[in-house]
């Protein structure tokens, strides 16, 4: 009974504070969303909103599992709605375009970790916050980008199947491989003291690896995939298949280290090129429509502000350096992959949120010991910040006249 209440309260919530974003203050509904979270969580009113017979509606759970703030039942509702989320992206995102752009992804990718992990890094220590182990995580977080966030607005704003749009969102996908094993290597030499290169390089072929395998077998065998989902022809029974292979391929990239909406992606990203890409996205916005929003609601309640007073002003450092990180460190290399500086802009703040990954490679910091909760405050405070900021600078980036592409703008002047 709770639960369902808890379920019923979110998506009304969540579809109240959108409609509001979205109607006053012409921002995504994702932003509505996230405060939302952030209001009625279990370290804001929803600890002291009790109702009869049920007592408070989002009280922090007796047992937290992995520094989650609530319960499993929620958190595994969130995650089945980031499946949806991404598996509906893939299928909406041009498989010829990504793969068009993959290559200037990954080098986007690259900028977007290498700069914010030394921003983090040498932050931290300067700050005098903590030692090796406690500036190694800081700087594994803020490698981070969140694939479902940035999914979220680009469909939003309706920008998805773009130049920018792929760029940003195959770079948020590389970053994840990516962060698997700057993760890998911080872990690594915070238990030992020493850089084990044969463990390192065993992690990253097997993630880089399997990531790249799999997305091309998908789209190989794609047509195929799809002439299997449409010999089901009950009603809804073709869409149930699709969204049923989508679980099973966020679970197998599961086992291999992999976020697992990746895989949703992947298999989306393949169906794309298919003559049933349309019917499946159509179908799925009721589910979409249903879901998605309560990731993002949840993703908002794991927001602990009591946690963020301990280091308010190297909170507010690292915020302001995650976003200088993302900003430059993609921007810059996307100017060197084919965009003007109006595109180099628009995937540089794009790749600024930096959501759940933040937050589970906060989480297994602090349950590891290496880093305290004060550190893990400011993880939190970085990602609430990183996460707002997006949408509200994304926006007005894509509004920008003019094409975000170096060729692009020269064929037009030479037209002219």
């Amino acid at each position: 009974m709770v639960y369902a209440i808890q379920i019923g309260v979110i998506l009304f919530i969540a579809k109240l504070a959108g409609e509001f974003t979205e109607r006053y203050l012409k921002q995504p509904s994702v932003l509505g969303e996230l405060i939302a979270g952030m209001i009625i969580g279990p370290f804001a009113l929803g600890a002291y909103i009790n109702l009869p017979g049920v007592g408070p509606l989002f009280e922090l759970p007796h047992h937290i599992v992995s520094n989650i703030p609530v319960t499993t039942e929620l958190y595994a509702f969130a995650q089945i709605a980031a499946v949806v989320l991404l598996f509906v992206a893939g299928l909406e995102t041009n498989a010829d375009t990504f793969l068009k752009y993959a290559g200037p992804a990954s080098i986007v990718a690259i900028g977007g970790v290498v700069l914010p992990f030394l921003f983090g890094y040498f932050a931290t220590i300067i700050a005098g916050i903590g030692g090796q182990g406690e500036a190694l995580f800081m700087g594994a977080i803020m490698t981070a980008t969140s694939v479902g966030i940035t999914a979220r607005v680009l469909t939003d704003i309706q920008k998805l199947d773009t130049p920018e749009g792929v760029t940003i969102l195959g770079g948020a996908v590389v970053d994840d491989v990516l962060g698997i094993l700057v993760l890998a290597v911080v872990v690594n030499l915070a238990a030992t003291g020493n850089f084990d290169l044969a463990s390192v390089s065993s992690v990253t072929l097997k993630a880089a690896g399997f990531y790249v395998v799999f997305t091309g077998l998908a789209i190989i065998f794609s047509k195929y995939i799809a002439k299997f989902i449409s010999l089901f022809k009950a009603p809804g029974a073709a869409v149930s298949v699709a969204v049923g292979i989508a679980f099973i391929c966020s679970a197998i990239f599961e086992m291999f280290g992999l976020a697992m909406i990746i895989g949703a992606y992947s298999m989306g990203l393949a169906l794309s090129r298919t003559n049933i890409s349309h019917m499946l996205s159509e179908k799925l916005q009721g589910l979409y429509n249903a879901t998605v929003p309560v990731f993002f609601v949840i993703m908002g309640m794991l927001v602990n502000f009591r946690a963020m007073g301990g280091a308010l002003m190297f909170s507010l450092i690292i915020c302001v350096l995650a976003v200088i990180g993302k900003v430059v460190g993609c921007g810059v290399a996307a100017r060197f992959v084919g965009f003007n500086k109006i595109g180099a802009i628009r995937i540089g703040i794009g790749m600024i949120p930096r959501g759940e990954v933040a937050l589970i490679v906060a989480g297994i910091g602090l349950s590891r010991g290496v880093i305290d909760s004060d550190l893990f405050g400011v993880s939190i405070m970085m990602t609430m910040v990183t996460t707002l900021l997006a949408p509200i600078f994304l926006v007005p980036a894509f509004k920008i006249p003019g094409s975000g592409q170096v060729k692009a703008i020269k064929a037009s002047k030479k037209g002219n």
